[in-house]
């Protein structure tokens, strides 16, 4: 059922992403050519969470077969259970639900157990149940919503760390999940290494913008930065 993927994210990642938001991340994303990384229905369950980041631990659903899709599913070697199990502490759990919302796909014991395996949060373009219970666990997460029913009264789970489609968007086992107010954005795995260049470059720039903006300035020119600009933003900066 898994794939032989290296799910560790270097600390100094962490340390790098977190001081990024998902908007400039997105920004970012689009002058390199991909429009469609913002996972949709990806809500903060409460507000107040973290930005987390973290490598894409997938789980997919499809939809419900009556006889697949039964209580007694719950205790398959293919179940969710079986998947959290399988999930490795720092990892970001995210779940393709076809953004059903009248069948919540995690309860407070799955994400108990979770919490307990040190998975850093939960994205899905679904919903959960239980959800004081959930909220008790202190799991960060990210959702489309609440829902008393479970999974199997809409959906059935088929697979994990295989790839999935979360809110629209493509994600592969070990993509780069960042998630934030906003909502949750993917970084391609394989673009990681340019987005820790380019990402927080963006950061200084847009607060050196904003510095201007509450300075007075007018934004034409300014944002985006035309040369004149871009020239006194890299003198600042101390920059050759």
């Amino acid at each position: 059922m898994t794939q032989s993927i290296d799910m560790h994210l270097d600390p100094k990642v962490i340390e790098i992403l977190s001081q990024v938001t998902t908007a400039t991340l997105t920004t970012i994303l689009l002058k390199k050519g991909l429009r469609n990384v913002w996972l949709r229905g990806t809500r903060p369950i409460r507000t107040g969470q973290p930005r987390l980041v973290g490598r894409a631990f997938t789980l997919r659903f499809v939809p419900a077969r009556e006889d697949l899709a039964t209580p007694a599913s719950w205790a398959s070697p293919i179940s969710t259970r079986a998947a959290i199990e399988d999930m490795p502490a720092g990892c970001i759990a995210v779940v393709d639900a076809m953004g059903v919302t009248d069948a919540g796909i995690f309860g407070d014991i799955l994400c108990a157990r979770m919490v307990k395996r040190g998975v850093t949060a939960l994205i899905t373009d679904g919903v959960v149940r239980d959800v004081g219970g959930v909220l008790g666990t202190d799991l960060p997460v990210w959702c489309s919503g609440v829902a008393a029913p479970p999974s199997v009264a809409g959906l059935t789970f088929v697979a994990w760390q295989q790839p999935i489609g979360c809110g629209g968007v493509a994600v592969f086992p070990g993509d780069v999940i960042v998630a934030d107010d906003d909502g949750a954005v993917l970084i391609p795995a394989d673009l990681l290494e340019e987005m820790l260049v380019l990402a927080p470059e963006q950061e200084r720039l847009e607060a050196w913008i904003m510095k201007e903006v509450n300075a007075g300035a007018a934004l034409p020119g300014l944002y985006p930065a035309n040369a004149v600009n871009k020239a006194r933003y890299e003198a600042e900066m101390g920059k050759k």
